[in-house]
């Protein structure tokens, strides 16, 4: 076997191996991807070491709806993501900080957890832009005796 013919083998392996790890990207960047929680504000819904699927295609649609749980970037920390349940959409009147009645402005969303006294969410740092909104949870693949879809209906 010649110089030529391994070179020839290996370019062509490392080729596949590109092409492979850009569908990969791809895929996890555009299209869904896995997700692992923590944190007690989605209690009992959620626990924390819950492994999620999640799809990106309904944020960067605009379709997303009242109810719908998300995974977005935190307002206050950008590198942190946070995972709330969207109880209101542009327009809604929504309870806010103490409890003062305010509506949902357009082009954000109103965020909470299902876990109310314990979760850092929309009532202390109001309506989130839809821009931070990364992905939209499908369903809970682990723990497999907890598997389960997490969309409405």
């Amino acid at each position: 076997m010649g110089f030529t013919n391994i070179l020839g083998k290996t370019l062509g392996f490392a080729g596949y191996a590109l092409q492979y790890a850009c569908i990969t990207h791809c895929t996890f960047e555009y299209v869904g991807d896995f997700v692992m929680c923590s944190g007690p504000s989605m209690e009992p819904t959620l626990e924390t070491n819950n492994i999620l699927f999640t799809e990106h295609i309904t944020p960067r649609m605009q379709r997303l709806r009242r109810g719908d749980i998300i995974i977005a970037k935190c307002p206050t920390n950008p590198k942190q993501n946070i995972c709330k349940r969207i109880t209101g959409l542009p327009g809604d009147k929504v309870k806010g900080h103490f409890m003062r009645s305010q509506y949902v402005p357009r082009g954000h969303v109103w965020l909470e957890g299902d876990n109310s006294s314990n979760s850092s969410d929309s009532r202390i740092y109001g309506a989130v832009p839809q821009g931070l909104i990364r992905s939209r949870v499908v369903c809970r693949v682990w723990p497999l005796d907890k598997m389960s879809t997490l969309t409405q209906v």
